[in-house]
């Protein structure tokens, strides 16, 4: 089977060739006058709240969002109504039966309208009040809730490449800059392309209370990444996709587009992930590393399953991207080594050196849902699960 999605893949890769995913129209809204528009925003809104309603599409990569007006702050998920929108647009429903239901999850300041404004993440549940089919976060957090004592941290490092006119931004037009090497948390005009797009991130970040923790620009040029962590539980999910829709909303406001794709552009190039750090408290106390080998061991029993949960196309995207090359592992093996970023798992030298820790899953696509790469993790190394299936518990 794993040769099967590696022979598959291959197909695709061709035609990612002809038609590039960085390669979207932008819009021309950057151009509008900001100055204008300040006007406006500076309007005082008595005492109502404006509440912008962030989900999941049907894709399980692209966010939606709406607002709506409330009477009153929310000052917690109870305090904010259920809400609806139309499925049929956002490939999760038909049109006969096109209602789908907004289910607050997770509160946020917004940055953009600042405060008293929110942000709210939600699940999606249809009409019979059943999750859609791309809300992992229900199953996420009924795993999260079996190992809650066990308190397993998180830490994702969201890489991206920031794009324009259908290729990397600052890359020339008809060619390519010089070869990686320079770029890899590089300083200067010719090393560094888009930093402003970066330091806006960070702050809206920072602003909203998502638990961002760090950046650096990345081996290619025009990739960058951010760090969003520790998080214990299902706060992984929640505050990486609200960190996901601020980095789009920045790239609005810019003209430019930020794409996940796992390998935005072939060859010679370094791909898009999105490392995951893992830990238990048991991993973290004196003697962890027994717990930390423990996990890896069952890991590499399990690593089929975990290639189809780590990225939204059931591994295809991740093998452009997991080639064995360019700091990464090859999709058909798994591997485990210290200070190692050619392995499936990395144990951090640091790690090794003190008995204690964390481990490092490179595995995980630029694209993967924080939820399912969460859950697989605590299916196999906490709940003992085997098999190329989950336990339905």
């Amino acid at each position: 089977s794993r040769v099967r999605i590696i022979n598959f893949s291959s197909q695709l890769f061709s035609c990612s060739l002809l038609v590039p995913r960085l390669k979207m129209a932008t819009s021309a809204s950057a151009t509008l006058s900001k100055a204008v528009k300040q006007q406006y925003m500076n309007l005082p809104q008595g005492d109502k709240v404006q509440a912008m309603y962030i989900w999941i599409d049907g894709t399980g990569e692209g966010l939606r969002c709406k607002t709506r007006t409330l009477d009153y702050e929310p000052k917690s998920i109870e305090d904010l109504p259920e809400w609806n929108f139309d499925g049929s647009s956002t490939y999760q429903a038909e049109g006969s039966n096109s209602d789908m239901y907004l289910i607050p999850a997770a509160m946020f300041r917004d940055p953009f309208r600042r405060d008293p404004n929110k942000l709210v993440l939600c699940e999606v549940l249809k009409y019979n009040g059943k999750p859609a089919e791309t809300n992992l976060r229900v199953t996420c957090k009924k795993m999260m809730e079996m190992v809650k004592d066990q308190h397993p941290w998180f830490g994702m490092e969201q890489e991206y490449t920031i794009g324009t006119d259908g290729h990397p931004f600052g890359w020339p037009s008809n060619g390519f800059p010089g070869p990686q090497g320079p770029y890899y948390c590089g300083v200067g005009a010719d090393k560094a392309y888009g930093r402003d797009i970066v330091e806006a991130h960070y702050r809206a970040c920072l602003y909203a209370g998502v638990q961002i923790c760090g950046t650096n620009a990345e081996v290619m040029p025009a990739q960058w990444e951010f760090q969003v962590g520790p998080c214990e539980g299902i706060s992984m999910g929640d505050h990486l996709w609200v960190a996901r829709f601020l980095l789009h909303r920045v790239c609005e406001d810019f003209g430019v587009i930020a794409s996940f794709d796992p390998k935005p552009i072939p060859g010679n190039w370094n791909g898009a992930g999105c490392h995951t750090n893992f830990s238990t408290k048991e991993m973290r106390e004196e003697g962890g590393l027994t717990a930390i080998e423990d996990s890896i061991e069952k890991l590499g029993k399990r690593h089929s399953y975990h290639i189809r949960a780590y990225d939204p196309k059931g591994g295809l995207d991740n093998a452009r991207r997991l080639t064995g090359h360019h700091e990464t592992s090859n999709i058909n093996e798994f591997s485990a080594g210290v200070a190692n970023r050619g392995a499936s798992i990395r144990i951090p030298r640091s790690v090794g050196q003190e008995k204690k820790g964390y481990f490092e899953d490179r595995r995980p696509s630029a694209n993967c849902d924080p939820y399912g790469v969460t859950e697989a993790l605590v299916r196999t190394c906490l709940l003992n699960e085997e098999g190329d299936e989950p336990v339905d518990y």
